[in-house]
């Protein structure tokens, strides 16, 4: 009898470990394991600094001249090499994979115009609402983008597209009061908040479809018909 429990509680202590060894990828899991959303807000202006090496297009080659101090390869510009509320933003932005929406009041700057148009030569399906005012002035990236095959909506004059969000992959949210000039970035008291959150995320990618067939160029009235005489 004394033999039989020995082996049952031998058995039970041997069930138990295979259990919690099956476990241990769960347990750490819930432990701390898990990737935790992201969420990070930027302050502007932000220090002017180098972005050539985040900017770099399918199958570029760096320039064979010699680096400044601190300079990555093949970049011998003067420019600080080293992380800003810009890049930042610019590698959130790159991060995509598979899509980028963006609704932008103004944009102008030209290390953004460039980040953009590197996704759509990555196969990144980008789409893009802007204001129909702001889009028409000297140093517009929209212009350019247009160019590059990227679809671009617009308003109709009726008051202000004024929104500044992104949507990356349909899973990070760029929100806040920046517009994309250059102007706000390096000279104005300005915020970006990124969040990795499904229930805002869900929203904001709900307006930009509203405002996305609100703005099909199918619907402009820009020439209205005349009436037609009884």
């Amino acid at each position: 009898m004394r033999r039989l429990r020995w082996q049952v509680a031998a058995g039970a202590a041997v069930g138990l470990a295979l259990a919690l060894e099956a476990l241990a990828p769960v347990l750490r899991w819930l432990w701390g394991g898990r990737r935790r959303p992201r969420h990070e807000v930027l302050f502007f202006p932000s220090q002017v600094t180098c972005t050539e090496a985040l900017l770099q297009a399918p199958g570029a080659k760096p320039s064979a001249a010699p680096a400044g101090p601190g300079s990555p390869a093949g970049c011998q510009c003067s420019l600080p090499h080293c992380e800003s509320a810009l890049s930042r933003l610019l590698r959130a932005l790159l991060a995509a994979r598979a899509s980028l929406e963006l609704c932008l009041f103004a944009f102008s700057s030209p290390q953004l115009g460039r980040a953009v148009q590197l996704l759509h030569q990555r196969g990144v399906r980008v789409r893009v609402i802007t204001d129909c005012d702001y889009m028409a002035l000297n140093g517009s990236q929209i212009g350019l983008l247009r160019k590059a095959g990227i679809q671009v909506r617009h308003d109709q004059d009726l008051g202000y597209m004024h929104h500044k969000f992104a949507i990356v992959d349909k899973k990070v949210l760029i929100t806040g009061s920046l517009n994309w000039t250059t102007q706000a970035i390096q000279n104005n008291r300005e915020n970006v908040l990124i969040m990795e959150d499904e229930e805002y995320v869900k929203l904001f990618l709900e307006e930009f479809e509203r405002i996305w067939e609100e703005f099909n160029p199918t619907k402009y009235t820009f020439f209205p018909q005349e009436k037609k005489t009884q």
